[in-house]
């Protein structure tokens, strides 16, 4: 199996340019280390201990990217930095980026950003999950800065509707098919009841729960997870297929398309007619989202990237360097 695995980072680090990141990028730079192969056994460390860990690096790139850019600010530390945005509070994740990082300092310091850790790291957990090997590409430098703001204005709540969603992604220069696909990071991972409680109580105001969720025993296994006048705040699996909850796998296409999505924005996606015939394909079309995600996750990994003289290479990843 590890042959198998390094053979797959050895494909990896063959140079191909996509302008300023590129494949290979690290080649050369850090003597005879992997980069890469560093990286990956450090997020293996934590992901055998948390399967979770998969989750949370998707959701943490995500997050990074869509606000500022692929540049790291998600990780800085500090008073009103996008981690502090309450959308982003609930957040996991920065202690496999900090030890990747470190694993990597301490035989190439001063060379790879964090924006590069957190891109190859989330691609190495969702190998580990049983998603389908892609190349990532790296060169990117690291944001001076990180602001709460910014986190607030870009990051997309539970309950966009896919028009929105749609354009959203659009000005980040990703199309309605890449939004599809990277949806699919849902087939891993929680939602916490803030998130969701509206729609089994109060949907839109409106005193009633939604009518979408169905069956009711699935809507009776919400309310027992997060009751009405609980303070606390309980999670439940974005995908609710049975053994599957940290597989990367097309079950969660599938249990949108029967009225189990968890969040309004996963039945937004599923009964939209702007979304419904791509959700459908990656539902019943053997390996077509293994195919898609990987490539949707490069994609996004080139928004707004800081290449050349621009930023800095952190020391640590949650602090500029002095």
């Amino acid at each position: 199996m590890m042959k198998f695995i390094l053979g797959l980072v050895l494909v990896t680090l063959i140079s191909e340019c996509y302008g300023s990141i590129y494949h290979g990028y690290y080649i050369g730079k850090c003597g005879k280390y992997n980069v890469e192969e560093i990286i990956f056994n450090a997020v293996k460390t934590h992901f055998q201990r948390d399967p979770d860990t998969v989750s949370d690096l998707i959701r943490l790139q995500f997050h990074d990217c869509f606000v500022r850019g692929c540049d790291g600010s998600v990780l800085l530390h500090g008073e009103n930095t996008e981690k502090t945005a309450h959308i982003n509070v609930g957040l996991s994740g920065f202690r496999t980026v900090d030890d990747a990082k470190e694993a990597v300092e301490k035989v190439c310091p001063g060379v790879v950003s964090c924006a590069d850790v957190l891109t190859i790291a989330a691609r190495s957990a969702v190998f580990m999950a049983g998603g389908k090997w892609y190349g990532v590409e790296t060169g990117r430098r690291d944001s001076l800065v990180s602001h709460r703001s910014e986190a607030i204005a870009n990051i997309p709540k539970a309950d966009i509707p896919v028009n929105q969603a749609i354009q959203l992604f659009a000005s980040k220069g990703l199309s309605k098919e890449d939004f599809v696909y990277l949806m699919g990071g849902h087939t891993v991972g929680t939602a916490h009841c803030d998130t969701f409680k509206n729609r089994l109580y109060n949907f839109h105001n409106t005193g009633n729960r939604d009518m979408r969720i169905q069956p009711l025993n699935f809507l009776h296994f919400l309310k027992r997870t997060c009751p009405r006048d609980s303070r606390v705040d309980n999670q439940a699996f974005l995908d609710q297929t049975p053994k599957s909850e940290f597989k990367i796998d097309n079950g969660y296409y599938r249990q949108i398309l029967h009225n189990k999505g968890i969040l309004e924005i996963d039945d937004n996606l599923a009964f939209s007619p702007l979304t419904n015939g791509i959700v459908k394909q990656l539902a019943y079309t053997p390996g077509l989202f293994h195919d898609k995600f990987g490539p949707a996750m490069v994609k996004m990994g080139r928004i707004n990237v800081l290449t050349g003289n621009q930023g800095e290479i952190r020391r640590l990843c949650r602090a500029v360097n002095h």
